[in-house]
């Protein structure tokens, strides 16, 4: 079995936004109160385990193999990331981790989760966002670049950039800002633009929005804008006001555009519910407001790139 990992020239990236896995526990130095027992959402241990394994079941269920990289976005620390992928449902499945420790003030993160066998990194990084006016501290991005099976070297970046509280056109700077630190980044290390590159995450945009258009415009590739549900159920990761869209997106530079071999959105019919006001189909969310769900997964839906790195050769 391992050799057949080892030899196979297919690889799956999965990215989720896990909608807020945070552990049951204070820090004193971040604003989680309200994910704790005592907080407004009443956390217990007990809805925590019951999401380690909701989100290792959303993981599992994204490809016929097991996922070989997965960008998670919205979790709080190494705690959490201990727990999912040595104590929850993944526990068997043999990932490692990178994350973020960004300044963020509700303590949400970005990670990293991979293969060993199939990614062995070489260093990692991040990038901090300066904040512009009226912006609060945001998440840092996370930078690893390491090695796959074949030999060849990815870069790999994990965001998860700020939401549309106050409206779309009050925050759409935050999230431009976003987008030019990550830029001006690739500048520096992508000079002969032959590097091999994976933008992955939430931006809290549309694939027509200025942060998407930036990076296009600079030469990456947005590979998912026209992903659909594996199952015809979802016409994007994530469904506002009964219109589906995706602001979750993979993208990539042209060198890896032909290793593509799909995208699709995993809409599993497990982890969608009737949408009784507008009808079709949701995510099955873990809170509708403080409305705790037992059997809610997240309010996105998990997003699936497989590459074949025997294509283009």
């Amino acid at each position: 079995m391992l050799i057949s990992l080892l030899l196979s020239s297919l690889l799956t990236l999965v990215e989720l936004n896990c909608e807020n896995l945070f552990d049951c526990r204070h820090d004193t130095l971040k604003n989680d109160i309200e994910f704790t027992p005592e907080g407004a959402r009443h956390w217990t241990p007990t809805k925590y385990w019951n999401k380690l394994n909701h989100i290792s079941q959303e993981i599992l269920s994204s490809s016929e193999e097991l996922p070989d990289l997965v960008a998670l976005c919205e979790v709080e620390n190494d705690s959490a990331l201990h727990d999912l992928t040595r104590r929850s449902l993944l526990r068997e499945a043999g990932y490692d981790y990178l994350m973020t420790e960004s300044p963020d003030r509700r303590g949400i993160d970005v990670a990293l989760l991979y293969q060993p066998v199939r990614f062995r990194p070489l260093c990692y990084d991040y990038l901090e966002v300066e904040p512009i006016k009226d912006m609060r501290p945001t998440r840092d991005i996370l930078h690893v670049e390491g090695v796959i099976a074949n030999g060849d070297t990815l870069h790999i970046f994990v965001l998860h950039a700020p939401s549309r509280f106050g409206g779309e056109k009050m925050s759409r700077p935050y999230r431009t800002q976003v987008a030019k630190t990550l830029l001006s980044f690739l500048g520096h290390i992508n000079d002969n633009g032959e590097k091999n590159i994976i933008v992955a995450g939430d931006f809290n945009d549309y694939a027509t929005n200025k942060s998407l258009t930036l990076l296009e415009e600079a030469g990456l590739r947005n590979i998912t804008k026209a992903a659909g549900g594996l199952n015809n159920f979802a016409g994007g990761t994530y469904r506002f006001n009964g219109e589906w869209r995706s602001i979750d997106h993979v993208l990539l530079s042209p060198s890896l555009v032909p290793k593509v071999k799909d995208t699709y959105i995993n809409d599993s019919p497990f982890l969608l519910e009737e949408d009784d006001r507008y009808g079709g189909h949701r995510p099955r969310r873990s809170f509708s407001g403080y409305r705790y769900h037992r059997d809610g997964f997240s309010d996105h839906l998990p997003l699936v790139v497989r590459f074949d790195f025997e294509k283009g050769k």
